[in-house]
Protein backbone atom coordinates (compact mmCIF):
# COMPACT_ATOMS: atom_id res chain seq x y z
CA UNK A 1 0.00 0.00 0.00
CA UNK A 2 3.09 2.22 -0.10
CA UNK A 3 2.26 3.83 -3.50
CA UNK A 4 -0.68 5.70 -1.95
CA UNK A 5 0.03 8.41 0.66
CA UNK A 6 -0.67 7.06 4.13
CA UNK A 7 -3.06 9.95 4.82
CA UNK A 8 -5.34 8.64 2.04
CA UNK A 9 -5.46 5.07 3.33
CA UNK A 10 -8.19 3.88 5.70
CA UNK A 11 -7.20 2.17 8.94
CA UNK A 12 -9.26 0.02 11.27
CA UNK A 13 -9.93 2.84 13.70
CA UNK A 14 -11.63 4.67 10.80
CA UNK A 15 -14.04 1.74 10.53
CA UNK A 16 -14.73 1.82 14.27
CA UNK A 17 -15.38 5.56 14.08
CA UNK A 18 -17.71 5.01 11.13
CA UNK A 19 -19.64 2.37 13.07
CA UNK A 20 -20.19 4.90 15.86
CA UNK A 21 -21.46 7.54 13.41
CA UNK A 22 -23.78 5.06 11.72
CA UNK A 23 -25.26 3.72 14.96
CA UNK A 24 -28.98 4.39 14.84
CA UNK A 25 -28.74 5.61 11.23
CA UNK A 26 -27.83 2.51 9.24
CA UNK A 27 -29.55 -0.87 9.44
CA UNK A 28 -27.48 -3.69 10.95
CA UNK A 29 -28.37 -6.24 8.32
CA UNK A 30 -28.49 -9.88 9.50
CA UNK A 31 -26.62 -12.99 8.40
CA UNK A 32 -29.13 -15.30 6.75
CA UNK A 33 -28.90 -18.96 5.83
CA UNK A 34 -31.15 -21.54 4.24
CA UNK A 35 -30.98 -25.15 5.49
CA UNK A 36 -32.33 -26.34 2.13
CA UNK A 37 -29.65 -24.50 0.17
CA UNK A 38 -27.02 -25.74 2.62
CA UNK A 39 -28.21 -29.30 1.95
CA UNK A 40 -27.90 -28.72 -1.78
CA UNK A 41 -24.39 -27.28 -1.46
CA UNK A 42 -23.10 -29.70 1.15
CA UNK A 43 -21.76 -26.86 3.26
CA UNK A 44 -22.85 -23.75 5.08
CA UNK A 45 -23.59 -20.57 3.14
CA UNK A 46 -24.49 -17.31 4.87
CA UNK A 47 -25.81 -14.20 3.13
CA UNK A 48 -25.36 -10.60 4.27
CA UNK A 49 -28.41 -8.90 2.67
CA UNK A 50 -27.52 -5.26 2.08
CA UNK A 51 -30.65 -4.71 -0.01
CA UNK A 52 -32.28 -4.34 3.42
CA UNK A 53 -30.09 -1.30 4.10
CA UNK A 54 -31.38 2.28 3.78
CA UNK A 55 -31.76 3.14 0.07
CA UNK A 56 -31.58 -0.56 -0.85
CA UNK A 57 -27.81 -1.00 -0.90
CA UNK A 58 -24.63 -0.86 1.17
CA UNK A 59 -23.77 2.55 -0.28
CA UNK A 60 -25.62 4.47 2.43
CA UNK A 61 -22.96 3.43 4.95
CA UNK A 62 -20.01 5.06 3.21
CA UNK A 63 -22.00 8.06 2.03
CA UNK A 64 -23.34 8.91 5.47
CA UNK A 65 -19.93 8.49 7.08
CA UNK A 66 -18.27 10.78 4.53
CA UNK A 67 -20.96 13.50 4.53
CA UNK A 68 -20.99 13.46 8.35
CA UNK A 69 -17.35 14.57 8.31
CA UNK A 70 -17.95 17.73 6.28
CA UNK A 71 -17.49 20.74 8.59
CA UNK A 72 -20.71 22.55 9.47
CA UNK A 73 -19.61 25.78 7.79
CA UNK A 74 -19.07 23.93 4.48
CA UNK A 75 -22.31 21.95 4.44
CA UNK A 76 -24.44 24.80 3.12
CA UNK A 77 -22.44 24.66 -0.12
CA UNK A 78 -23.66 21.12 -0.60
CA UNK A 79 -22.23 17.91 -1.94
CA UNK A 80 -21.71 16.58 -5.47
CA UNK A 81 -21.41 12.91 -6.38
CA UNK A 82 -21.27 10.80 -9.55
CA UNK A 83 -22.88 7.39 -9.66
CA UNK A 84 -24.77 4.87 -11.76
CA UNK A 85 -27.39 4.70 -9.04
CA UNK A 86 -26.64 3.17 -5.66
CA UNK A 87 -24.05 5.69 -4.48
CA UNK A 88 -26.38 8.37 -5.85
CA UNK A 89 -29.18 7.23 -3.56
CA UNK A 90 -26.84 6.78 -0.61
CA UNK A 91 -25.46 10.31 -0.91
CA UNK A 92 -28.91 11.78 -1.50
CA UNK A 93 -30.30 10.08 1.62
CA UNK A 94 -27.30 10.98 3.76
CA UNK A 95 -27.45 14.60 2.59
CA UNK A 96 -31.15 14.80 3.39
CA UNK A 97 -30.64 13.40 6.89
CA UNK A 98 -27.85 15.91 7.52
CA UNK A 99 -29.56 18.89 5.89
CA UNK A 100 -27.04 19.22 3.04
CA UNK A 101 -27.99 20.10 -0.57
CA UNK A 102 -26.99 17.35 -3.01
CA UNK A 103 -26.31 17.27 -6.76
CA UNK A 104 -25.77 13.86 -8.36
CA UNK A 105 -24.27 13.20 -11.80
CA UNK A 106 -25.92 10.06 -13.23
CA UNK A 107 -25.82 8.33 -16.63
CA UNK A 108 -28.88 8.90 -18.77
CA UNK A 109 -29.28 5.13 -19.10
CA UNK A 110 -29.21 4.43 -15.36
CA UNK A 111 -32.08 2.19 -14.21
CA UNK A 112 -35.14 4.44 -13.88
CA UNK A 113 -35.82 3.21 -10.35
CA UNK A 114 -32.41 4.45 -9.24
CA UNK A 115 -32.80 7.87 -10.87
CA UNK A 116 -36.32 8.28 -9.51
CA UNK A 117 -35.31 7.32 -5.98
CA UNK A 118 -32.34 9.70 -6.06
CA UNK A 119 -34.68 12.55 -6.91
CA UNK A 120 -37.17 11.35 -4.30
CA UNK A 121 -34.50 11.78 -1.62
CA UNK A 122 -34.31 15.44 -2.64
CA UNK A 123 -31.18 15.49 -4.78
CA UNK A 124 -30.79 17.38 -8.04
CA UNK A 125 -29.86 14.94 -10.82
CA UNK A 126 -27.59 15.99 -13.70
CA UNK A 127 -27.57 13.38 -16.46
CA UNK A 128 -24.79 12.58 -18.93
CA UNK A 129 -23.96 10.12 -21.71
CA UNK A 130 -21.72 7.44 -20.19
CA UNK A 131 -20.20 6.60 -23.61
CA UNK A 132 -19.23 10.11 -24.70
CA UNK A 133 -18.91 12.21 -21.54
CA UNK A 134 -16.68 12.10 -18.46
CA UNK A 135 -18.75 11.95 -15.29
CA UNK A 136 -15.81 12.78 -13.04
CA UNK A 137 -15.02 15.91 -15.04
CA UNK A 138 -18.67 17.00 -14.91
CA UNK A 139 -18.85 16.43 -11.15
CA UNK A 140 -15.53 18.21 -10.55
CA UNK A 141 -16.74 21.22 -12.53
CA UNK A 142 -20.00 21.38 -10.58
CA UNK A 143 -18.16 21.13 -7.27
CA UNK A 144 -15.63 23.79 -8.24
CA UNK A 145 -18.29 26.26 -9.38
CA UNK A 146 -20.40 25.91 -6.23
CA UNK A 147 -17.76 25.17 -3.59
CA UNK A 148 -19.51 21.87 -2.85
CA UNK A 149 -17.72 18.82 -1.44
CA UNK A 150 -17.15 15.99 -3.93
CA UNK A 151 -18.16 12.65 -2.40
CA UNK A 152 -16.49 9.93 -4.44
CA UNK A 153 -18.20 6.55 -4.80
CA UNK A 154 -15.29 4.40 -3.66
CA UNK A 155 -11.85 6.01 -3.80
CA UNK A 156 -12.14 7.82 -0.48
CA UNK A 157 -10.74 6.86 2.91
CA UNK A 158 -13.96 7.56 4.80
CA UNK A 159 -16.29 6.06 2.23
CA UNK A 160 -14.26 2.84 2.44
CA UNK A 161 -14.40 3.00 6.23
CA UNK A 162 -18.17 3.28 6.15
CA UNK A 163 -18.46 0.20 3.94
CA UNK A 164 -16.11 -1.58 6.34
CA UNK A 165 -18.82 -1.58 9.01
CA UNK A 166 -20.25 -4.57 7.13
CA UNK A 167 -17.09 -6.47 8.02
CA UNK A 168 -17.47 -5.61 11.71
CA UNK A 169 -21.06 -6.84 11.62
CA UNK A 170 -20.07 -10.08 9.89
CA UNK A 171 -17.47 -10.76 12.58
CA UNK A 172 -19.84 -9.94 15.44
CA UNK A 173 -22.75 -11.91 14.00
CA UNK A 174 -20.58 -14.92 13.21
CA UNK A 175 -19.38 -14.94 16.83
CA UNK A 176 -22.95 -14.88 18.12
CA UNK A 177 -23.90 -17.74 15.80
CA UNK A 178 -20.78 -19.73 16.68
CA UNK A 179 -19.61 -19.68 13.06
CA UNK A 180 -16.01 -19.97 11.88
CA UNK A 181 -16.10 -18.93 8.24
CA UNK A 182 -13.52 -20.08 5.72
CA UNK A 183 -14.12 -17.48 2.99
CA UNK A 184 -16.01 -14.25 2.38
CA UNK A 185 -17.00 -13.09 -1.11
CA UNK A 186 -17.84 -9.46 -1.81
CA UNK A 187 -19.04 -7.76 -5.02
CA UNK A 188 -16.55 -5.31 -6.52
CA UNK A 189 -17.04 -2.39 -8.89
CA UNK A 190 -14.65 0.35 -7.86
CA UNK A 191 -13.58 -1.78 -4.90
CA UNK A 192 -14.66 0.31 -1.92
CA UNK A 193 -16.96 -2.32 -0.43
CA UNK A 194 -14.51 -5.20 -0.61
CA UNK A 195 -11.68 -2.93 0.62
CA UNK A 196 -13.65 -1.88 3.68
CA UNK A 197 -14.83 -5.41 4.46
CA UNK A 198 -11.36 -6.89 4.07
CA UNK A 199 -9.84 -4.15 6.24
CA UNK A 200 -12.30 -4.85 9.05
CA UNK A 201 -12.03 -8.62 8.83
CA UNK A 202 -8.23 -8.56 8.71
CA UNK A 203 -8.39 -6.98 12.16
CA UNK A 204 -11.33 -8.90 13.60
CA UNK A 205 -10.85 -12.33 11.97
CA UNK A 206 -7.24 -12.54 10.77
CA UNK A 207 -6.65 -15.46 8.44
CA UNK A 208 -10.14 -15.34 6.94
CA UNK A 209 -9.90 -15.28 3.15
CA UNK A 210 -11.74 -12.44 1.41
CA UNK A 211 -12.34 -12.49 -2.36
CA UNK A 212 -13.70 -9.95 -4.83
CA UNK A 213 -16.52 -11.06 -7.15
CA UNK A 214 -17.22 -9.36 -10.47
CA UNK A 215 -19.08 -9.84 -13.75
CA UNK A 216 -17.14 -11.29 -16.66
CA UNK A 217 -15.82 -8.50 -18.84
CA UNK A 218 -15.58 -6.22 -15.82
CA UNK A 219 -13.25 -8.42 -13.75
CA UNK A 220 -10.59 -5.73 -13.44
CA UNK A 221 -9.94 -6.56 -9.78
CA UNK A 222 -9.30 -10.24 -10.52
CA UNK A 223 -6.93 -9.40 -13.35
CA UNK A 224 -5.28 -6.55 -11.44
CA UNK A 225 -4.63 -8.79 -8.45
CA UNK A 226 -3.05 -11.37 -10.75
CA UNK A 227 -0.97 -8.73 -12.52
CA UNK A 228 0.05 -6.91 -9.35
CA UNK A 229 -1.01 -3.58 -10.89
CA UNK A 230 -4.23 -1.84 -11.86
CA UNK A 231 -5.55 -2.87 -15.27
CA UNK A 232 -8.68 -1.68 -17.06
CA UNK A 233 -11.60 -3.32 -18.80
CA UNK A 234 -12.28 -3.53 -22.52
CA UNK A 235 -14.36 -0.42 -23.38
CA UNK A 236 -16.53 -2.66 -25.58
CA UNK A 237 -17.41 -5.02 -22.71
CA UNK A 238 -21.05 -5.27 -21.65
CA UNK A 239 -22.90 -6.68 -18.66
CA UNK A 240 -26.33 -6.24 -17.13
CA UNK A 241 -24.65 -5.79 -13.73
CA UNK A 242 -25.07 -2.02 -14.01
CA UNK A 243 -23.74 -1.33 -10.49
CA UNK A 244 -20.34 -2.88 -11.25
CA UNK A 245 -19.20 -1.24 -14.47
CA UNK A 246 -16.22 0.76 -13.16
CA UNK A 247 -13.46 0.89 -15.79
CA UNK A 248 -10.61 0.05 -13.41
CA UNK A 249 -10.01 -0.49 -9.69
CA UNK A 250 -9.68 2.67 -7.63
CA UNK A 251 -6.23 3.93 -6.71
CA UNK A 252 -6.88 3.76 -2.96
CA UNK A 253 -9.12 0.70 -3.07
CA UNK A 254 -6.59 -1.32 -5.04
CA UNK A 255 -3.84 -0.41 -2.62
CA UNK A 256 -5.95 -1.93 0.16
CA UNK A 257 -7.20 -4.89 -1.85
CA UNK A 258 -3.81 -5.82 -3.24
CA UNK A 259 -2.53 -6.14 0.32
CA UNK A 260 -5.50 -7.95 1.84
CA UNK A 261 -7.49 -9.98 -0.68
CA UNK A 262 -6.98 -13.69 -1.30
CA UNK A 263 -7.99 -13.25 -4.95
CA UNK A 264 -10.88 -12.48 -7.24
CA UNK A 265 -13.48 -14.42 -9.23
CA UNK A 266 -15.74 -13.55 -12.16
CA UNK A 267 -19.17 -14.81 -13.23
CA UNK A 268 -21.29 -14.62 -16.36
CA UNK A 269 -24.73 -13.09 -16.76
CA UNK A 270 -26.45 -16.51 -16.81
CA UNK A 271 -24.80 -17.37 -13.49
CA UNK A 272 -25.94 -14.04 -12.07
CA UNK A 273 -29.54 -14.79 -13.13
CA UNK A 274 -29.32 -18.18 -11.43
CA UNK A 275 -28.11 -16.48 -8.24
CA UNK A 276 -30.91 -13.90 -8.37
CA UNK A 277 -33.40 -16.75 -8.63
CA UNK A 278 -31.74 -18.64 -5.77
CA UNK A 279 -31.85 -15.56 -3.54
CA UNK A 280 -35.56 -15.23 -4.26
CA UNK A 281 -36.29 -18.94 -3.79
CA UNK A 282 -34.23 -19.69 -0.69
CA UNK A 283 -34.08 -16.33 1.10
CA UNK A 284 -37.08 -14.45 -0.35
CA UNK A 285 -34.71 -11.64 -1.29
CA UNK A 286 -34.81 -9.39 -4.36
CA UNK A 287 -31.20 -8.86 -5.45
CA UNK A 288 -30.07 -6.63 -8.30
CA UNK A 289 -27.66 -8.17 -10.83
CA UNK A 290 -24.50 -6.53 -9.47
CA UNK A 291 -25.53 -7.38 -5.93
CA UNK A 292 -25.76 -11.08 -6.81
CA UNK A 293 -22.27 -11.71 -8.20
CA UNK A 294 -20.77 -13.04 -4.95
CA UNK A 295 -23.64 -15.46 -4.47
CA UNK A 296 -23.34 -16.43 -8.14
CA UNK A 297 -19.66 -17.24 -7.67
CA UNK A 298 -20.42 -19.68 -4.87
CA UNK A 299 -23.33 -21.34 -6.67
CA UNK A 300 -21.18 -21.69 -9.80
CA UNK A 301 -18.39 -23.36 -7.85
CA UNK A 302 -15.76 -20.62 -8.18
CA UNK A 303 -15.15 -20.96 -4.44
CA UNK A 304 -15.79 -24.41 -2.90
CA UNK A 305 -18.41 -24.60 -0.17
CA UNK A 306 -18.79 -28.36 0.34
CA UNK A 307 -17.76 -29.18 3.91
CA UNK A 308 -16.92 -25.53 4.53
CA UNK A 309 -18.54 -22.24 5.66
CA UNK A 310 -18.72 -19.32 3.26
CA UNK A 311 -20.20 -15.83 3.69
CA UNK A 312 -21.37 -13.76 0.73
CA UNK A 313 -22.41 -10.12 0.66
CA UNK A 314 -25.43 -9.39 -1.51
CA UNK A 315 -24.78 -5.71 -1.95
CA UNK A 316 -28.07 -4.27 -3.19
CA UNK A 317 -31.60 -4.79 -4.46
CA UNK A 318 -32.35 -1.75 -6.62
CA UNK A 319 -33.53 -3.54 -9.73
CA UNK A 320 -36.35 -2.76 -12.14
CA UNK A 321 -39.23 -5.21 -11.59
CA UNK A 322 -39.29 -6.17 -15.27
CA UNK A 323 -35.55 -6.94 -15.24
CA UNK A 324 -35.89 -9.01 -12.09
CA UNK A 325 -38.71 -11.02 -13.62
CA UNK A 326 -36.69 -11.52 -16.80
CA UNK A 327 -33.72 -12.76 -14.76
CA UNK A 328 -35.95 -15.29 -12.98
CA UNK A 329 -37.37 -16.49 -16.32
CA UNK A 330 -33.86 -16.78 -17.73
CA UNK A 331 -32.75 -18.78 -14.69
CA UNK A 332 -35.75 -21.10 -15.04
CA UNK A 333 -34.89 -21.71 -18.69
CA UNK A 334 -31.28 -22.51 -17.75
CA UNK A 335 -32.46 -24.96 -15.10
CA UNK A 336 -34.86 -26.60 -17.54
CA UNK A 337 -31.92 -27.16 -19.89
Amino acid sequence: MSTVPSADLPVFTDVLDAAARLRGKAVQTPLLESPLLNDRLGGRLLVKPEMLQRTGSFKFRGAFNRVSLIPEEERRRGVVAFSSGNHAQGVAAAARLLGVPATIVMPSDAPPVKTANTRAWGARVVQYDRWTEDREAIAASLAASSGATLVRPYDDRYVIAGQGTIGIEIADQAAVLGIEADDVLVPAGGGGLVAGVSLALAERLPGLRVHSAEPEGFDDHRRSLEAGARVGNDPAATSFCDALLAPTPGRITFAVNRALLAGGVAVGDDEVCTAMAAAFEYFKLVVEPGGAVALAAVLAGRIPVEGRTVVVVCSGGNVEPALHCEALRRAAAITAG
